[in-house]
């Protein structure tokens, strides 16, 4: 096997393992934030930013393209909430 061949083998095995742990992550995170939202006492706080976690990890286990057009499809979402001027 070539250098080249290694390399691409393990950046799709990288990639399919970041979309593995980012899935998982969704399922974990967010299962545990709304068991724990309904079951905790009111003093005890959540930060919101660790729900954003797991999407990171699917973000970069996505290839390339598909990657751009989430960041255009995103682009499209927060410029629609912009007011006109």
């Amino acid at each position: 096997m070539g250098q080249n061949n290694k390399l691409e083998w393990f950046e799709q095995l990288t990639k399919k393992l970041l979309l593995v742990v980012g899935v998982l992550g969704v399922v974990v995170i967010y299962f545990g934030f709304f068991y724990l939202l309904f079951t905790r006492p009111d003093e005890a706080i959540l930060p919101w930013y660790i729900l954003l976690s797991p999407w990171i990890c699917i973000y970069f286990g996505l290839s390339q393209e598909k990657q751009l057009n989430t960041l255009l499809w995103l682009q499209q979402k927060l410029l629609f909430w912009r007011k006109p001027k």
